[in-house]
């Protein structure tokens, strides 16, 4: 059945968190509209108020009356970041500078993540943590004053830049990153936005701790991960016509764009605004796809829209592959077993390689059972994949979408009505 309609998506869960950070640390009222629903950012506002943080929240409408730098309380008990990546190691590097001593706690998924990728650098910094076995939460964050210095990201992670940049808004002196800065720049735009002294350039990022961040009114764009899936659903089924509306055009995010045009997708960007978050309306057609390759220096830039480039892979015509995604396998699951076990399980013969795949495109997908390893993306991705297989498919968990996209069914059971 043809996808057609259109939509408006919920706001973007990368900007949403960073808003509600910066606005914490910001002097007066913030109002941020179109916050996304997911569950991981609601961890982020949970572990905010515990800190001091006042946030008035209606539906998508954010009201946060920033503390200051320096104006974070002491929590009663564990910050429980639970499966929240992004709200474990930004605020990671938040408290890192604080006067007081921390716990950082989250659930079994986010406790298997790495933070030692984090750990490091702000251990250069001078802080002074604890991990379990060196590498994992819970962290134990203790009073600390950090010194700006010169640190090489190794790991082209925006999660660990941007945890880096908020340590160093509380450092004597100035911080500069350098190495692999190629990922997704909301932190940098925001803080620049707010007030920091940040200088960006092509090599290298500097921040000036100790400079107060103003309050702001932002409107959030549609995230634009979450739209991958019906800009590759729309794509791959025959007759589909959609309408995306104010979805987030920041150029950091675009590459998914870019890569399905190059396959032969029929994307069109309608409208865009100038705003300090870009965004705008896309319109997607069917289309013929044709193959591609995905290699290590296109991962930062298509992390979280590798499951959706996958289904896309099985009806492409010829070879496509992804090589360099080590990355994937410390998501919320490990995404490159999930994506090659699951198609094999809907028929598609996947050529498995130690950090990617390989597909021999166009292959038909039988109904399956499909194990979403408690993965939004994974779910999300392969209920994409079930609109064009012959027969039922079955997710094991499809109340994991509320991570990032709580109404994904709803909106689903919409465009096919």
């Amino acid at each position: 059945m043809p996808l057609r309609g259109k939509l408006q998506l919920p706001g973007d869960k990368s900007i949403s968190h960073r808003a509600l950070v910066l606005a914490a640390l910001a002097e007066g009222t913030s109002c941020f509209k179109n916050l996304s629903s997911g569950l991981d950012v609601r961890s982020t506002l949970h572990c905010l108020r515990s800190l001091g943080v006042e946030i008035k929240l209606h539906q998508t409408l954010a009201h946060v009356k920033g503390v200051g730098l320096w104006g974070l309380k002491s929590p009663t008990r564990a910050l429980d970041c639970g499966n929240s990546g992004t709200t474990l190691r930004f605020l990671a590097g938040l408290l890192s500078h604080s006067s007081f001593q921390s716990t950082l706690i989250g659930d079994e998924s986010l406790s298997k993540r790495p933070m030692r990728r984090v750990a490091d650098p702000l251990r250069a910094m001078g802080a002074n943590w604890e991990l379990r076995d060196e590498n994992f939460a819970p962290i134990l964050i203790k009073p600390s004053r950090l010194q700006g210095t010169s640190l090489r990201l190794d790991i082209p992670s925006a999660q660990v830049k941007s945890a880096l940049l908020l340590a160093s808004l509380g450092i004597e002196g100035q911080n500069r990153l350098f190495g692999q800065l190629q990922s997704r720049d909301h932190t940098e735009r925001l803080l620049a936005h707010l007030g920091a002294k940040i200088k960006i350039e092509s090599d290298q990022i500097s921040l000036e701790g100790g400079h107060r961040l103003e309050a702001q009114t932002l409107f959030i764009p549609g995230d634009l991960s979450s739209a991958s899936f019906w800009i590759t659903a729309a794509t791959l089924i025959p007759g589909s016509e959609l309408l995306l509306e104010d979805v987030s055009l920041n150029p950091s995010r675009l590459h998914f764009i870019h890569t399905l045009r190059k396959m032969g997708a029929w994307i069109e960007i309608l409208e865009q605004s100038s705003a300090i978050e870009p965004f705008g309306t896309i319109r997607i057609r069917s289309a013929q796809l044709q193959a591609c390759s995905i290699g290590p220096e296109d991962i930062p830039a298509l992390i979280d829209e590798i499951p959706a480039l996958a289904m896309a892979f099985t009806q492409a015509h010829g070879l496509s592959e992804v090589t360099g995604a080590a990355e994937l396998r410390y998501k919320e699951s490990n995404r490159l077993q999930a994506i090659a076990l699951n198609l094999e399980s809907m028929g598609v013969r996947v050529d498995r390689s130690e950090n990617g795949f390989r597909i021999q495109g166009p292959q038909p997908l039988q109904g399956s059972r499909i194990q979403t390893f408690g993965d939004h993306r994974i779910a999300m991705a392969f209920t994409i994949a079930s609109l064009i297989a012959k027969g039922p498919t079955y997710l094991d968990n499809t109340r994991c979408v509320a991570v990032s996209y709580p109404q994904f069914f709803e909106d689903l059971e919409q465009l096919t009505s």
